[in-house]
């Protein structure tokens, strides 16, 4: 392992808490006809979305631990997707916290499975907006993000926008 390797999954791991705190802001408190909301006919719906994020978090921990299989699961009710969610993050963020080598580099990680899980999160936000339901913007910069938080429970203070 290089000298900088623990940095680079630290860094990871924080993105995975700030993927936790975006990611649970967008899906909180979504009306009930939220999930199945369609934007048009080649687009996913947001249970779709949410169930495919949690194949990309399946899939990212997959390729950590070198067995990088693709699974495109059927979408679960929604309050069964968002608990996928998180137990998702929690997985993978465990299997980060320990010593176990990591079969592909942080970068990969990173520019696959990760970054495309915050662009769907950004998709959920914009989908809510677009049902009539948006999720209130915040200052993120200021957000209380913390490593290794990464279940539903995030921090309450939060510097939103009126």
């Amino acid at each position: 392992m290089s000298n900088n390797q623990p940095a680079k999954r630290e860094m990871l791991r924080h993105t995975l808490a700030t993927l936790a705190y975006r990611g649970g802001k967008a899906i909180a408190n979504a009306p009930e006809s939220f999930a199945e909301m369609k934007a048009s006919e080649t687009t996913r719906t947001p249970l779709e979305i949410i169930a495919h994020i949690g194949d990309l978090l399946d899939w990212a921990l997959q390729m950590a631990r070198e067995n990088p299989v693709w699974n495109d699961s059927k979408p679960l009710p929604w309050e069964k997707e968002t608990e996928r969610f998180f137990d998702c993050l929690e997985k993978f963020d465990e299997f980060l916290a320990s010593d176990e080598p990591l079969a592909q580099s942080c970068e990969k990680i990173f520019q696959g499975p990760i970054a495309d899980a915050l662009t769907h999160v950004g998709q959920i936000n914009l989908l809510r907006r677009i049902h009539n339901a948006p999720v209130r913007g915040e200052n993120y910069f200021r957000a209380e993000i913390k490593t290794g938080r990464v279940g539903q429970e995030q921090s309450a203070n939060r510097v939103e926008f009126d």
